[in-house]
């Protein structure tokens, strides 16, 4: 495909965001920003959140992750529905009842300064990388097919992306960003679907055929029963339902978008449309990686190394150009959630958390918005340089990447929320951030050696849960007196 007929699709997207961003931000506050006045619809942001989550990490990297790992992915899938059953009837009353702007101020009602503080570095840690994995994902295909051509470097290519991100997400913030990832969700499952179709009809095929082909390949494999493995279907389970938690439930950025809802009530009908919604379009993004791995066997297309690379590569290569062109905008609509909900939820983490400027009676509007425009260029400037470090370090598959990274920077997280949840204890605060790092410590140690200490038990994305027992066992061990569970 032409390189400039690719730039054009990217800039005629973007230009449709903007329209939306001028539509829904203007007048916007600091309150608009940061929980969008609390009057964003359920429906709405159920919808918006399917983009949101899935990010271009799910739509690239797990189609291409079936090769190696089959269908195992949807019993992970299946373990959210349980992590966000909890989110929904556990945590989001407690939100809601505390009239909560960032979710971490109520580590500091429970613990204390400093456990706040950690909960909400943590926050940052794995938002910075999460959100860099993701975005590395869009600039990348945009580098190899369109500015390669150009000799334009990847750092240049970067920042292009990211300053657009800053621009439509600067002033309207949450209030803006439930509309664009409406907008953006719709995109992506769009492209899903015409994917699906383009590649069946190439084959020459037809959908229950093709079906059937993908139910008799050794790719639709779901269960695996070897307690080694790492796709073992019950640590898949667990480590979904603890991934979902995390994830979602314990993460500034996808929970701020449930507490712009008008109440309680809505935001939990918000949470069950959207796992309904989520379990049958991960389910879809399987069957498409199963059918793109048929399609290169039958069509003699060498798998490439890097397995994020096949579905661009099919697409744009080798299926007729309009194909090409609703991948890249199905990519571009999956990217751009997770990049612009990460720095608007990084700036409300830190502007709130870090700097207080909700307490903040010696600022005015104008000033604080002032400091909030600073934050948010900081953390762009910061996600510029993590995704330029990326792409010189990635060997695999990101979305692998991206779970391994989340059961080190979110155990903590589940430790502080369980115990302050479900243990009537007080803790030596002081001493939490020790608790904390050392957690995440112990899991590299155990997660490397753990087939010469486990007798070849290997540890998948359940590490996630470990973590959390660990800094659990260590609040255990610095409580210090009874307290009546807020």
């Amino acid at each position: 495909m032409n390189p400039l007929i690719i730039l054009i699709i990217f800039l005629a997207y973007t230009a449709l965001l903007f329209i939306v961003t001028w539509i829904t931000a203007r007048r916007a506050t600091n309150r608009a920003f940061f929980i969008g006045n609390k009057a964003s619809p359920w429906f709405v942001v159920a919808y918006g959140m399917i983009g949101a989550s899935m990010s271009g990490v799910t739509f690239m990297s797990v189609p291409g992750w079936v090769g190696s790992t089959q269908f195992s992915y949807m019993v992970l899938v299946l373990g959210y529905v349980f992590g966000y059953i909890v989110i929904a009837t556990v945590l989001m009353p407690l939100y809601y009842r505390l009239n909560l702007t960032s979710i971490y101020s109520y580590l500091g009602t429970r613990f204390g300064f400093w456990s706040y503080k950690s909960g909400a570095f943590y926050f940052i840690l794995s938002r910075v990388i999460g959100a860099s994995f993701r975005m590395f994902l869009i600039v990348n295909v945009l580098q190899v097919f369109v500015f390669d051509a150009w000799k334009i470097p990847f750092g240049v290519t970067v920042m292009i992306f990211i300053i657009l991100i800053l621009l439509y997400t600067f002033k309207g913030g949450i209030k803006t960003i439930i509309w664009t990832d409406m907008v953006q969700t719709t995109f992506m499952l769009l492209a899903l679907v015409f994917s699906i179709v383009f590649i069946i009809r190439n084959l020459g095929s037809s959908l229950p055929a093709m079906s059937s082909d993908v139910f008799h390949s050794g790719y639709s494999k779901m269960f695996f029963s070897d307690w080694h493995d790492k796709r073992f279907f019950l640590k898949q389970l667990i480590s979904g339902a603890f991934i979902a938690i995390v994830m979602t439930g314990l993460d500034q950025e996808m929970m701020q978008k449930n507490l712009s809802c008008r109440s309680l009530k809505d935001a939990q009908k918000n949470m069950f449309t959207f796992t309904g919604i989520m379990v049958f379009v991960n389910f879809v993004i399987l069957f498409l990686g199963a059918v793109l791995f048929i399609y290169s066997a039958r069509a003699g297309i060498k798998v490439p190394l890097r397995s994020d690379d096949l579905f661009p590569m099919i697409a744009i290569q080798y299926l007729a150009p309009v194909a090409g062109m609703v991948f890249l905008v199905g990519l571009i609509s999956a990217a751009y959630p997770s990049a612009d909900g990460a720095l608007t939820s990084l700036t409300t983490c830190f502007s709130i958390d870090f700097l207080r400027l909700d307490k903040r009676v010696d600022l005015d509007e104008k000033q604080k918005k002032r400091i909030r425009y600073l934050v948010h260029f900081c953390f762009a400037l910061i996600l510029f340089m993590v995704i330029v470090i990326f792409r010189a370090i990635n060997d695999r598959a990101v979305i692998d990447k991206l779970f391994t990274i989340a059961g080190y920077t979110y155990g903590p997280l589940l430790g502080l929320y369980a115990f302050g949840l479900f243990v009537p204890y007080q803790v030596k605060d002081r001493w939490v951030p020790v608790v904390v790092i050392a957690s995440p410590a112990i899991c590299y140690f155990l997660s490397s050696y753990s087939a010469f200490l486990f007798r070849g038990y290997k540890f998948g994305f359940e590490l996630l849960v470990v973590n959390g027992m660990i800094t659990f066992a260590g609040l255990l061990i610095l409580k210090k007196k009874n307290y009546e569970n807020a």
